[in-house]
Protein backbone atom coordinates (compact mmCIF):
# COMPACT_ATOMS: atom_id res chain seq x y z
CA UNK A 1 0.00 0.00 0.00
CA UNK A 2 1.28 3.68 -0.58
CA UNK A 3 3.01 5.69 1.99
CA UNK A 4 1.29 9.27 -0.13
CA UNK A 5 -0.70 11.65 2.12
CA UNK A 6 -3.48 14.23 1.47
CA UNK A 7 -0.79 16.75 -0.03
CA UNK A 8 0.66 14.30 -2.19
CA UNK A 9 -2.95 12.98 -3.77
CA UNK A 10 -3.99 16.95 -4.15
CA UNK A 11 -0.59 17.25 -5.90
CA UNK A 12 -1.01 14.58 -8.08
CA UNK A 13 -4.71 15.87 -8.84
CA UNK A 14 -3.11 19.66 -9.94
CA UNK A 15 -1.05 17.51 -12.58
CA UNK A 16 -2.95 14.68 -13.90
CA UNK A 17 -3.62 14.41 -17.53
CA UNK A 18 -6.98 13.22 -18.05
CA UNK A 19 -8.54 11.62 -21.52
CA UNK A 20 -11.88 11.88 -22.31
CA UNK A 21 -12.42 10.96 -25.76
CA UNK A 22 -14.15 7.76 -26.69
CA UNK A 23 -12.16 4.50 -28.15
CA UNK A 24 -12.49 2.90 -30.75
CA UNK A 25 -10.61 0.30 -33.44
CA UNK A 26 -7.59 0.99 -31.21
CA UNK A 27 -7.49 4.98 -30.92
CA UNK A 28 -8.80 7.91 -29.25
CA UNK A 29 -11.35 9.27 -30.61
CA UNK A 30 -13.53 12.65 -30.31
CA UNK A 31 -17.43 11.87 -30.61
CA UNK A 32 -18.40 12.13 -34.30
CA UNK A 33 -20.78 15.20 -33.54
CA UNK A 34 -17.96 16.49 -31.58
CA UNK A 35 -20.23 16.97 -28.55
CA UNK A 36 -18.67 16.58 -25.21
CA UNK A 37 -20.21 17.08 -21.81
CA UNK A 38 -18.29 18.38 -17.95
CA UNK A 39 -17.02 16.04 -16.06
CA UNK A 40 -17.28 17.81 -12.97
CA UNK A 41 -15.68 16.22 -9.60
CA UNK A 42 -17.82 15.81 -6.58
CA UNK A 43 -14.98 15.82 -4.25
CA UNK A 44 -14.78 20.07 -4.61
CA UNK A 45 -17.33 20.77 -7.25
CA UNK A 46 -14.26 22.01 -10.01
CA UNK A 47 -14.27 21.01 -13.69
CA UNK A 48 -11.84 17.86 -14.25
CA UNK A 49 -12.16 17.82 -17.91
CA UNK A 50 -15.05 17.62 -21.13
CA UNK A 51 -15.80 14.05 -22.20
CA UNK A 52 -17.16 12.83 -25.45
CA UNK A 53 -20.54 12.64 -25.46
CA UNK A 54 -20.87 9.88 -28.23
CA UNK A 55 -24.57 9.19 -29.87
CA UNK A 56 -25.78 6.44 -32.66
CA UNK A 57 -23.19 7.38 -34.88
CA UNK A 58 -20.26 6.52 -32.76
CA UNK A 59 -22.10 3.16 -31.60
CA UNK A 60 -22.19 2.24 -35.37
CA UNK A 61 -18.74 2.89 -35.52
CA UNK A 62 -17.71 0.60 -32.58
CA UNK A 63 -19.98 -1.95 -33.29
CA UNK A 64 -18.67 -2.16 -36.85
CA UNK A 65 -14.75 -2.01 -34.95
CA UNK A 66 -16.22 -4.80 -32.96
CA UNK A 67 -17.67 -7.31 -35.13
CA UNK A 68 -15.28 -7.31 -37.87
CA UNK A 69 -12.25 -7.87 -35.13
CA UNK A 70 -14.53 -10.58 -33.76
CA UNK A 71 -15.30 -11.95 -37.88
CA UNK A 72 -11.33 -11.79 -38.39
CA UNK A 73 -10.69 -14.32 -35.56
CA UNK A 74 -7.98 -12.32 -34.48
CA UNK A 75 -9.26 -12.72 -31.09
CA UNK A 76 -11.95 -15.07 -30.86
CA UNK A 77 -10.21 -18.02 -32.20
CA UNK A 78 -6.53 -17.15 -30.92
CA UNK A 79 -5.72 -20.23 -28.37
CA UNK A 80 -7.55 -19.68 -24.68
CA UNK A 81 -3.88 -19.88 -23.22
CA UNK A 82 -2.87 -17.20 -25.55
CA UNK A 83 -6.02 -15.10 -24.37
CA UNK A 84 -5.20 -16.22 -20.89
CA UNK A 85 -1.60 -14.67 -20.76
CA UNK A 86 -2.71 -11.47 -22.28
CA UNK A 87 -5.95 -10.71 -20.18
CA UNK A 88 -2.79 -11.47 -17.10
CA UNK A 89 -0.60 -9.13 -19.10
CA UNK A 90 -4.04 -6.52 -18.52
CA UNK A 91 -4.69 -7.18 -15.46
CA UNK A 92 -0.92 -6.68 -14.27
CA UNK A 93 -1.29 -3.27 -16.24
CA UNK A 94 -3.85 -1.95 -13.84
CA UNK A 95 -1.69 -2.70 -10.81
CA UNK A 96 1.30 -1.21 -12.13
CA UNK A 97 -1.06 1.94 -13.03
CA UNK A 98 -2.95 1.38 -9.88
CA UNK A 99 -1.87 4.86 -8.29
CA UNK A 100 -3.13 6.90 -11.34
CA UNK A 101 -6.55 4.81 -11.98
CA UNK A 102 -7.35 5.05 -8.29
CA UNK A 103 -6.93 9.13 -7.96
CA UNK A 104 -9.22 8.86 -11.84
CA UNK A 105 -11.87 6.73 -9.70
CA UNK A 106 -11.53 9.10 -6.62
CA UNK A 107 -11.84 12.09 -8.40
CA UNK A 108 -14.53 11.35 -10.77
CA UNK A 109 -17.01 9.72 -8.39
CA UNK A 110 -15.84 10.72 -4.83
CA UNK A 111 -15.36 7.36 -2.80
CA UNK A 112 -12.51 7.47 -0.41
CA UNK A 113 -8.62 7.65 -2.08
CA UNK A 114 -8.01 4.59 0.59
CA UNK A 115 -11.04 2.58 -1.38
CA UNK A 116 -10.06 2.89 -4.44
CA UNK A 117 -6.47 2.37 -4.07
CA UNK A 118 -7.10 -0.95 -1.51
CA UNK A 119 -10.59 -2.20 -2.96
CA UNK A 120 -10.91 -0.67 -6.17
CA UNK A 121 -8.07 -1.67 -8.54
CA UNK A 122 -7.23 -4.85 -6.82
CA UNK A 123 -10.66 -6.08 -7.09
CA UNK A 124 -10.63 -5.26 -10.89
CA UNK A 125 -7.67 -6.50 -11.63
CA UNK A 126 -8.42 -9.76 -10.08
CA UNK A 127 -11.67 -10.02 -11.84
CA UNK A 128 -9.42 -9.76 -15.15
CA UNK A 129 -6.68 -12.14 -14.32
CA UNK A 130 -9.07 -14.66 -12.54
CA UNK A 131 -11.32 -14.92 -15.41
CA UNK A 132 -7.98 -15.41 -17.91
CA UNK A 133 -6.59 -18.25 -15.62
CA UNK A 134 -9.99 -19.85 -15.90
CA UNK A 135 -10.82 -20.12 -19.77
CA UNK A 136 -8.10 -22.77 -20.62
CA UNK A 137 -9.31 -24.64 -17.83
CA UNK A 138 -13.01 -25.31 -18.66
CA UNK A 139 -13.86 -27.95 -21.09
CA UNK A 140 -16.30 -29.25 -23.68
CA UNK A 141 -18.30 -32.10 -23.15
CA UNK A 142 -19.26 -35.37 -25.31
CA UNK A 143 -22.46 -36.64 -24.95
CA UNK A 144 -23.62 -40.03 -23.96
CA UNK A 145 -24.26 -41.68 -27.97
CA UNK A 146 -24.37 -44.72 -29.50
CA UNK A 147 -21.42 -46.19 -31.26
CA UNK A 148 -21.87 -45.12 -34.46
CA UNK A 149 -22.69 -41.52 -33.34
CA UNK A 150 -20.05 -38.50 -31.40
CA UNK A 151 -22.22 -35.59 -30.19
CA UNK A 152 -19.97 -32.97 -29.38
CA UNK A 153 -21.40 -30.15 -27.05
CA UNK A 154 -19.25 -26.85 -27.29
CA UNK A 155 -18.90 -23.31 -26.28
CA UNK A 156 -18.64 -20.71 -28.98
CA UNK A 157 -17.80 -16.77 -28.14
CA UNK A 158 -21.32 -15.00 -28.37
CA UNK A 159 -19.59 -12.16 -30.97
CA UNK A 160 -20.13 -8.65 -30.07
CA UNK A 161 -21.09 -7.70 -26.31
CA UNK A 162 -22.48 -4.14 -24.98
CA UNK A 163 -21.82 -4.06 -21.51
CA UNK A 164 -23.30 -0.79 -19.66
CA UNK A 165 -21.83 -0.42 -16.60
CA UNK A 166 -23.27 1.48 -13.44
CA UNK A 167 -21.17 4.69 -11.47
CA UNK A 168 -20.76 3.61 -8.46
CA UNK A 169 -17.63 1.01 -8.81
CA UNK A 170 -16.61 2.07 -12.18
CA UNK A 171 -13.33 0.22 -12.66
CA UNK A 172 -14.68 -2.80 -10.82
CA UNK A 173 -18.34 -3.64 -12.20
CA UNK A 174 -16.70 -2.91 -15.83
CA UNK A 175 -14.00 -5.91 -14.68
CA UNK A 176 -16.66 -8.09 -13.52
CA UNK A 177 -17.87 -7.55 -16.78
CA UNK A 178 -14.97 -7.48 -19.42
CA UNK A 179 -12.92 -10.55 -17.49
CA UNK A 180 -15.37 -13.46 -18.72
CA UNK A 181 -16.54 -11.32 -21.66
CA UNK A 182 -12.72 -11.33 -23.39
CA UNK A 183 -11.25 -14.02 -22.06
CA UNK A 184 -13.84 -16.35 -23.74
CA UNK A 185 -12.90 -14.31 -27.38
CA UNK A 186 -16.16 -11.60 -27.26
CA UNK A 187 -15.37 -8.21 -29.20
CA UNK A 188 -17.01 -5.80 -26.67
CA UNK A 189 -18.32 -1.92 -26.52
CA UNK A 190 -18.05 -0.78 -22.66
CA UNK A 191 -20.90 2.13 -21.98
CA UNK A 192 -19.74 3.92 -18.43
CA UNK A 193 -21.79 5.97 -16.57
CA UNK A 194 -21.55 9.72 -17.54
CA UNK A 195 -21.23 10.13 -14.10
CA UNK A 196 -17.73 8.37 -13.75
CA UNK A 197 -16.47 7.27 -17.50
CA UNK A 198 -12.52 7.82 -17.09
CA UNK A 199 -11.38 5.04 -15.94
CA UNK A 200 -12.97 3.11 -18.08
CA UNK A 201 -11.69 5.55 -20.80
CA UNK A 202 -7.96 4.75 -20.04
CA UNK A 203 -7.98 1.27 -19.41
CA UNK A 204 -9.08 0.90 -23.26
CA UNK A 205 -4.96 1.69 -24.09
CA UNK A 206 -4.26 -0.53 -21.17
CA UNK A 207 -5.76 -3.45 -22.68
CA UNK A 208 -4.50 -2.86 -26.10
CA UNK A 209 -0.77 -2.14 -24.26
CA UNK A 210 -1.41 -5.69 -23.02
CA UNK A 211 -1.62 -7.16 -26.49
CA UNK A 212 -5.59 -7.34 -27.07
CA UNK A 213 -5.99 -6.64 -30.77
CA UNK A 214 -7.40 -3.25 -31.68
CA UNK A 215 -11.10 -2.80 -32.11
CA UNK A 216 -11.55 -5.86 -29.27
CA UNK A 217 -12.52 -3.47 -26.36
CA UNK A 218 -14.34 -0.38 -27.09
CA UNK A 219 -15.37 2.43 -25.02
CA UNK A 220 -18.13 4.33 -25.39
CA UNK A 221 -18.79 7.41 -22.86
CA UNK A 222 -21.99 9.16 -23.25
CA UNK A 223 -25.85 9.25 -21.46
CA UNK A 224 -27.71 6.55 -21.40
CA UNK A 225 -30.76 7.68 -23.41
CA UNK A 226 -28.47 8.54 -26.61
CA UNK A 227 -25.47 5.77 -27.15
CA UNK A 228 -26.86 3.40 -24.54
CA UNK A 229 -29.93 3.50 -26.02
CA UNK A 230 -28.35 3.00 -29.38
CA UNK A 231 -26.54 0.12 -28.50
CA UNK A 232 -29.43 -1.84 -27.01
CA UNK A 233 -31.34 -1.15 -29.84
CA UNK A 234 -28.43 -1.92 -32.54
CA UNK A 235 -29.15 -4.89 -34.65
CA UNK A 236 -25.09 -6.17 -34.43
CA UNK A 237 -24.93 -6.64 -30.84
CA UNK A 238 -25.20 -10.20 -29.54
CA UNK A 239 -25.81 -9.47 -26.18
CA UNK A 240 -26.14 -6.92 -23.58
CA UNK A 241 -24.77 -6.99 -20.19
CA UNK A 242 -25.72 -4.25 -17.57
CA UNK A 243 -25.66 -3.52 -14.19
CA UNK A 244 -28.10 -0.48 -12.72
CA UNK A 245 -31.08 0.72 -11.62
CA UNK A 246 -34.34 -1.71 -11.90
CA UNK A 247 -36.19 0.98 -14.06
CA UNK A 248 -33.24 1.09 -16.65
CA UNK A 249 -32.99 -2.82 -16.65
CA UNK A 250 -36.97 -2.63 -17.54
CA UNK A 251 -36.32 -0.59 -20.48
CA UNK A 252 -33.53 -2.32 -21.90
CA UNK A 253 -36.09 -5.26 -22.19
CA UNK A 254 -38.07 -3.39 -24.36
CA UNK A 255 -35.21 -2.35 -26.28
CA UNK A 256 -34.14 -6.18 -27.10
CA UNK A 257 -37.15 -7.22 -28.13
CA UNK A 258 -37.95 -4.55 -30.38
CA UNK A 259 -34.36 -4.96 -31.89
CA UNK A 260 -32.54 -8.67 -32.15
CA UNK A 261 -34.11 -10.35 -29.27
CA UNK A 262 -30.05 -9.65 -28.43
CA UNK A 263 -29.63 -11.72 -25.19
CA UNK A 264 -29.79 -9.73 -22.37
CA UNK A 265 -28.55 -9.86 -18.43
CA UNK A 266 -29.86 -7.52 -15.62
CA UNK A 267 -28.05 -7.10 -12.38
CA UNK A 268 -30.01 -4.31 -11.06
CA UNK A 269 -31.19 -2.60 -7.35
CA UNK A 270 -31.28 -4.00 -4.09
CA UNK A 271 -32.98 -2.97 -0.72
CA UNK A 272 -30.89 -5.58 1.51
CA UNK A 273 -32.10 -7.05 4.85
CA UNK A 274 -29.75 -7.21 7.71
CA UNK A 275 -31.43 -9.50 10.47
CA UNK A 276 -29.97 -9.30 13.98
CA UNK A 277 -31.45 -12.40 16.08
CA UNK A 278 -31.53 -12.38 19.96
CA UNK A 279 -29.31 -15.05 19.95
CA UNK A 280 -26.34 -13.40 17.50
CA UNK A 281 -23.18 -14.52 18.82
CA UNK A 282 -21.17 -11.28 18.60
CA UNK A 283 -23.36 -7.97 18.87
CA UNK A 284 -20.75 -5.52 18.63
CA UNK A 285 -19.19 -7.13 15.49
CA UNK A 286 -22.85 -6.74 14.60
CA UNK A 287 -23.12 -3.30 15.21
CA UNK A 288 -20.28 -2.42 13.42
CA UNK A 289 -21.03 -4.73 10.75
CA UNK A 290 -24.66 -3.13 10.47
CA UNK A 291 -22.65 0.52 10.52
CA UNK A 292 -20.48 -0.05 7.46
CA UNK A 293 -23.34 -2.42 5.61
CA UNK A 294 -24.57 0.97 4.64
CA UNK A 295 -21.74 3.75 5.16
CA UNK A 296 -19.16 2.07 2.77
CA UNK A 297 -18.70 3.66 -0.38
CA UNK A 298 -21.54 6.40 0.91
CA UNK A 299 -24.15 3.73 0.93
CA UNK A 300 -24.05 3.94 -2.91
CA UNK A 301 -24.07 -0.18 -3.42
CA UNK A 302 -26.57 -2.30 -4.88
CA UNK A 303 -26.04 -4.89 -1.79
CA UNK A 304 -25.64 -1.99 1.03
CA UNK A 305 -27.54 -3.02 4.07
CA UNK A 306 -30.52 -0.66 3.87
CA UNK A 307 -32.84 -2.06 6.11
CA UNK A 308 -31.63 -3.24 10.12
CA UNK A 309 -34.23 -5.88 11.29
CA UNK A 310 -34.14 -6.70 14.61
CA UNK A 311 -35.30 -8.79 17.15
CA UNK A 312 -37.57 -6.50 19.42
CA UNK A 313 -36.07 -8.14 22.89
CA UNK A 314 -32.85 -6.74 22.01
CA UNK A 315 -33.17 -3.53 19.81
CA UNK A 316 -32.82 -1.27 23.15
CA UNK A 317 -29.55 -2.80 23.63
CA UNK A 318 -28.00 -2.97 19.83
CA UNK A 319 -29.52 -0.08 18.17
CA UNK A 320 -26.99 2.38 20.81
CA UNK A 321 -24.30 -0.01 19.45
CA UNK A 322 -24.74 0.55 16.13
CA UNK A 323 -25.42 4.60 16.86
CA UNK A 324 -22.09 4.67 18.01
CA UNK A 325 -20.04 2.44 15.24
CA UNK A 326 -22.25 4.26 12.60
CA UNK A 327 -19.24 7.53 14.57
CA UNK A 328 -16.52 6.15 13.11
CA UNK A 329 -18.12 6.50 9.60
CA UNK A 330 -17.64 10.72 8.86
CA UNK A 331 -17.52 12.52 5.70
CA UNK A 332 -14.20 13.66 4.87
CA UNK A 333 -11.98 15.10 1.92
CA UNK A 334 -11.78 11.66 -0.55
CA UNK A 335 -7.91 12.44 -1.24
CA UNK A 336 -6.95 12.13 2.18
CA UNK A 337 -6.11 8.30 3.16
CA UNK A 338 -8.09 8.45 6.95
CA UNK A 339 -11.28 9.37 5.17
CA UNK A 340 -13.81 6.69 4.86
CA UNK A 341 -16.54 8.41 3.70
CA UNK A 342 -16.13 10.78 0.97
CA UNK A 343 -18.66 12.72 -1.58
CA UNK A 344 -21.70 11.28 -3.46
CA UNK A 345 -21.42 10.77 -6.97
CA UNK A 346 -22.81 14.47 -8.14
CA UNK A 347 -25.91 16.92 -7.13
CA UNK A 348 -28.87 15.44 -8.04
CA UNK A 349 -28.09 11.53 -6.30
CA UNK A 350 -27.27 14.03 -3.23
CA UNK A 351 -30.11 16.01 -3.71
CA UNK A 352 -31.99 12.63 -3.99
CA UNK A 353 -30.64 11.03 -0.80
CA UNK A 354 -31.74 14.29 1.15
CA UNK A 355 -35.16 13.59 -0.61
CA UNK A 356 -35.54 10.49 0.96
CA UNK A 357 -34.27 11.39 4.55
CA UNK A 358 -37.27 14.26 4.42
CA UNK A 359 -39.72 11.52 3.32
CA UNK A 360 -39.10 9.53 6.46
CA UNK A 361 -39.55 12.34 8.73
CA UNK A 362 -42.58 12.57 6.65
CA UNK A 363 -44.07 9.35 7.15
CA UNK A 364 -43.01 9.33 10.58
CA UNK A 365 -39.74 7.45 10.95
CA UNK A 366 -37.63 8.67 14.44
CA UNK A 367 -34.09 10.57 13.11
CA UNK A 368 -31.55 9.04 15.43
CA UNK A 369 -28.40 9.70 13.62
CA UNK A 370 -27.16 12.03 10.90
CA UNK A 371 -29.87 13.38 8.25
CA UNK A 372 -27.61 16.36 6.92
CA UNK A 373 -25.67 17.50 4.38
CA UNK A 374 -22.36 18.41 5.57
CA UNK A 375 -19.00 19.89 4.36
CA UNK A 376 -20.67 22.06 1.88
CA UNK A 377 -17.69 24.93 2.26
CA UNK A 378 -16.11 22.55 -0.07
CA UNK A 379 -18.08 22.77 -2.72
CA UNK A 380 -18.81 18.77 -2.83
CA UNK A 381 -21.52 16.78 -2.41
CA UNK A 382 -21.28 15.22 1.46
CA UNK A 383 -24.24 13.96 3.37
CA UNK A 384 -23.96 12.17 6.75
CA UNK A 385 -24.49 8.43 7.47
CA UNK A 386 -28.46 8.79 8.75
CA UNK A 387 -30.07 6.00 10.78
CA UNK A 388 -33.88 5.79 10.83
CA UNK A 389 -35.91 3.91 13.89
CA UNK A 390 -39.57 3.21 13.96
CA UNK A 391 -39.64 2.33 10.41
CA UNK A 392 -42.33 0.49 9.00
CA UNK A 393 -41.70 -2.01 6.15
CA UNK A 394 -44.36 -0.11 3.85
CA UNK A 395 -42.59 3.29 4.20
CA UNK A 396 -40.85 4.87 1.28
CA UNK A 397 -37.42 4.40 2.73
CA UNK A 398 -37.91 0.48 3.73
CA UNK A 399 -38.88 0.14 -0.19
CA UNK A 400 -37.16 2.01 -2.59
CA UNK A 401 -33.95 2.16 -3.12
CA UNK A 402 -32.33 5.07 -1.94
CA UNK A 403 -28.09 4.40 -3.11
CA UNK A 404 -27.23 6.68 -0.33
CA UNK A 405 -26.08 6.65 3.77
CA UNK A 406 -29.69 5.92 4.54
CA UNK A 407 -30.33 3.18 7.17
CA UNK A 408 -33.99 1.86 7.40
CA UNK A 409 -34.23 0.52 11.64
CA UNK A 410 -37.17 -2.59 12.14
CA UNK A 411 -38.08 -4.55 14.58
CA UNK A 412 -39.24 -7.87 14.40
CA UNK A 413 -40.70 -10.88 17.19
CA UNK A 414 -40.16 -13.90 15.01
CA UNK A 415 -38.17 -15.43 12.64
CA UNK A 416 -41.32 -15.80 10.52
CA UNK A 417 -42.11 -12.33 10.66
CA UNK A 418 -38.44 -10.98 10.00
CA UNK A 419 -38.59 -13.57 6.46
CA UNK A 420 -41.86 -11.95 5.53
CA UNK A 421 -40.27 -8.72 6.21
CA UNK A 422 -37.38 -9.35 4.37
CA UNK A 423 -38.90 -10.96 1.02
CA UNK A 424 -41.32 -8.09 1.16
CA UNK A 425 -39.51 -5.35 -1.14
CA UNK A 426 -39.49 -5.58 -5.56
CA UNK A 427 -35.66 -6.39 -4.66
CA UNK A 428 -33.67 -9.77 -3.80
CA UNK A 429 -29.81 -9.06 -4.47
CA UNK A 430 -28.90 -9.85 -0.94
CA UNK A 431 -29.74 -10.40 2.41
CA UNK A 432 -27.53 -11.27 5.96
CA UNK A 433 -28.53 -13.29 9.02
CA UNK A 434 -27.12 -13.10 12.72
CA UNK A 435 -27.61 -16.32 14.58
CA UNK A 436 -25.52 -18.92 16.89
CA UNK A 437 -27.93 -20.97 15.87
CA UNK A 438 -26.97 -23.27 12.86
CA UNK A 439 -30.51 -24.50 11.91
CA UNK A 440 -32.10 -21.20 12.19
CA UNK A 441 -29.12 -19.47 9.85
CA UNK A 442 -29.71 -22.56 7.10
CA UNK A 443 -33.12 -22.05 7.52
CA UNK A 444 -33.44 -18.56 7.01
CA UNK A 445 -30.89 -18.11 4.48
CA UNK A 446 -33.10 -21.06 2.34
CA UNK A 447 -36.15 -18.86 3.05
CA UNK A 448 -34.85 -15.62 2.19
CA UNK A 449 -35.81 -14.71 -1.51
CA UNK A 450 -32.09 -12.94 -2.84
CA UNK A 451 -28.90 -14.18 -4.49
CA UNK A 452 -26.69 -14.07 -1.68
CA UNK A 453 -27.07 -14.72 1.53
CA UNK A 454 -24.28 -14.23 4.37
CA UNK A 455 -24.38 -15.65 7.60
CA UNK A 456 -22.95 -13.33 10.81
CA UNK A 457 -20.82 -11.06 8.50
CA UNK A 458 -22.04 -8.84 5.53
CA UNK A 459 -20.53 -8.78 1.97
CA UNK A 460 -18.80 -12.15 2.23
CA UNK A 461 -17.34 -13.94 -1.01
CA UNK A 462 -14.87 -13.85 -3.43
CA UNK A 463 -14.55 -14.41 -7.36
CA UNK A 464 -15.86 -17.80 -6.69
CA UNK A 465 -19.11 -17.05 -5.58
CA UNK A 466 -21.59 -15.76 -8.38
CA UNK A 467 -23.10 -12.44 -7.81
CA UNK A 468 -26.60 -11.23 -8.74
CA UNK A 469 -30.48 -11.36 -7.61
CA UNK A 470 -33.90 -12.98 -7.92
CA UNK A 471 -37.07 -11.15 -8.54
CA UNK A 472 -36.41 -7.45 -9.81
CA UNK A 473 -32.75 -7.40 -8.83
CA UNK A 474 -31.94 -9.12 -12.60
CA UNK A 475 -31.50 -12.29 -13.80
CA UNK A 476 -27.74 -12.01 -14.54
CA UNK A 477 -24.46 -13.28 -12.81
CA UNK A 478 -21.21 -12.17 -12.44
CA UNK A 479 -17.78 -13.48 -11.05
CA UNK A 480 -17.26 -17.34 -10.31
CA UNK A 481 -17.49 -19.73 -13.61
CA UNK A 482 -21.66 -19.11 -13.69
CA UNK A 483 -20.85 -15.26 -15.41
CA UNK A 484 -18.76 -17.58 -18.61
CA UNK A 485 -22.36 -18.71 -19.35
CA UNK A 486 -23.70 -14.50 -20.64
CA UNK A 487 -20.68 -15.02 -22.99
CA UNK A 488 -21.22 -17.82 -25.11
CA UNK A 489 -23.38 -19.81 -27.22
CA UNK A 490 -23.53 -23.56 -26.60
CA UNK A 491 -23.46 -25.71 -30.07
CA UNK A 492 -24.33 -29.15 -30.25
CA UNK A 493 -22.77 -31.08 -33.09
CA UNK A 494 -23.72 -34.65 -33.65
CA UNK A 495 -21.56 -36.87 -36.13
CA UNK A 496 -22.62 -40.08 -37.63
CA UNK A 497 -19.69 -42.12 -37.34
Amino acid sequence: MTTLTRADWEQRARELKIEGRAYINGEYTAAVSNETFECISPVDGRLLTRVASCDAADAQRAVESARATFNSGVWSRLAPAKRKSTMIRFAALLKANAEELALLETLDMGKPISDSLGIDVPGAAQALSWSGEAIDKIYDEVAATPHDQLGLVTREPVGVVAAIVPWNFPLMMACWKLGPALSTGNSVILKPSEKSPLTAIRIAALAVEAGIPAGVLNVLPGYGHTVGKALALHMDVDTLVFTGSTKIAKQLLIYSGESNMKRVWLEAGGKSPNIVFADAPDLQAAAESAASAIAFNQGEVCTAGSRLLVERSIKERFLPLVIEALKAWKPGNPLDPATNVGALVDTQQMNTVLSYIESGHADGAKLVAGGKRTLQETGGTYVEPTIFDGVSNAMKIAQEEIFGPVLSVIAFDSVEEAINIANDTPYGLAAAVWTANISKAHLTAKALRAGSVWVNQYDGGDMTAPFGGFKQSGNGRDKSLHAFDKYTELKATWIKL
